[in-house]
């Protein structure tokens, strides 16, 4: 009998809660967070950064990234391993032979891990013919 009371009381103190607005205990959402800001600096990764956007990708594509919606099916897209997203140069781009280093970065959470890549390009001018039609720094 004493059971019976001590559920019945339990389920009243959940039904008052739920009736006042008091919250239950719950994740935030079923999602692993996925935000990262995307930079662009100058030099070897020391430099100033030029430009920047953030991306949030659970459980809606958002930021102040242009398209995040395609940023985040390309950054989906590489199963964790970021250096897929440099293709081969454009063969058909000729770029100066000049060293003046840009480095790109990507740091924040991916799907509940931590991330934080970064690659350097000889120049500006590589930069653009390798990330040629990459939706994740197209920003």
């Amino acid at each position: 009998m004493r059971r019976h009371v001590a559920a019945a009381s339990a389920v009243t103190l959940l039904a008052l809660a739920s009736a006042t607005g008091v919250a239950e205990a719950r994740p935030a959402s079923l999602y692993a967070p996925s935000a990262v800001v995307l930079a662009v600096a100058q030099g070897d990764g020391d430099g100033p950064v030029v430009r920047a956007s953030t991306l949030s990708c659970e459980p809606t594509a958002r930021g102040t990234h242009p398209d995040p919606k395609a940023a985040c099916d390309a950054l989906a897209a590489t199963s964790g391993s970021l250096d897929t997203l440099l293709a081969a140069p454009d063969t058909d781009r000729a770029c100066p032979m000049h060293y003046d280093p840009v480095t790109i970065t990507v740091d924040g959470v991916w799907q509940g891990s931590r991330i934080a890549w970064k690659h350097t390009f000889s120049n500006a001018c590589v930069m653009s013919a390798t990330l040629n039609g990459n939706a994740v720094f197209a920003f």
